[in-house]
């Protein structure tokens, strides 16, 4: 059947989400081609006075584009920044994903780098929870940044096993609130994680609710608390100034500490030095 006369054939409800995942998952690139984002960043030397490497894991659809401009800004802040490619389109099982980001993870400590900093955005940030759990995370990471990521889940996935499991593939299923996947992670310890900074906008229309992205033991961080009327939407997190500025600041930093409101001009303004 002709891929518009199948749409047509489903539901009004139906057509809708269908119509919503597929733009999640190309959101980044769009994002990314309007931006004119940076490409592949530079290597560095290994130097121990330098953070360790930077290894950034796209969301679902495994985009890179919306995470481009923000290995750029590392990368031009001294850094060494790469953007994970995952295993195939990127919305297979999360726990295969883990699997690719432990490649990166060990390939960047076998050419000379410290522990490594992952930043996860979306879905991306479950695939850096899997990691941390499966492969050791503490002994390899000095931290653990995520963006907006559904860490307890998202409705739209919920909505999408129930009402189109066509349309919600493996990775989909494992971002159902309370899935085993889920369930796992949430009876791990957090005494032995690396330090963690989860970063969320309550804009965010993808994932929801937004506070899914809040994790027990790690420096919780709504947006709209440090810029009170911030407008960020989800696809906007890689690349707003006020994301960006707290990232390079918590790179340099020795501990993760939470932003105040009197750190917004500043947070801001440094997001936005590079633009």
């Amino acid at each position: 059947m002709h891929p518009i006369g199948w749409l047509a054939g489903l539901s009004p409800r139906r057509r809708l989400l269908v119509t919503v995942l597929a733009l999640v998952v190309v959101a980044g690139a769009v994002a990314g081609a309007v931006r004119g984002l940076a490409g592949q960043p530079a290597v560095l030397p290994a130097d121990d006075s330098r953070p360790g490497d930077v290894l950034l894991v796209p969301g679902y659809g495994g985009s890179t584009a919306a995470l481009g401009q923000l290995a750029g800004r590392i990368t031009a802040a001294g850094g060494r920044a790469t953007v994970v490619r995952l295993a195939g389109d990127g919305t297979g099982d999360l726990q295969e994903q883990a699997s690719v980001l432990n490649g990166y993870v060990n390939q960047a400590l076998a050419a000379g780098s410290g522990p490594v900093t992952v930043i996860g955005y979306s879905a991306g940030g479950v695939v850096a929870w899997l990691w941390d759990v499966d492969y050791d995370g503490v002994a390899k990471a000095r931290r653990i940044i995520t963006l907006g990521s559904p860490l307890h889940g998202a409705d739209l996935a919920a909505v999408g096993a129930a009402d189109a499991p066509g349309a919600c593939p493996a990775a989909c299923e494992e971002l159902v609130p309370g899935s085993s996947m889920l369930s796992r992670l949430q009876g791990t310890a957090t005494a032995t994680r690396p330090p963690w900074l989860s970063l969320w906008t309550t804009d965010d229309q993808v994932v929801q609710p937004p506070d899914s992205a809040r994790l027990t033991g790690a420096v919780n961080v709504p947006l709209q608390s440090v810029c009170p009327g911030a407008s960020i939407g989800h696809g906007q997190l890689p690349t707003a100034p006020l994301v960006v500025g707290i990232v390079l600041r918590a790179l340099r930093a020795g501990a993760i500490t939470p932003p105040r409101p009197s750190d917004c001009r500043s947070l801001q303004d440094l997001g936005d030095s590079g633009r």
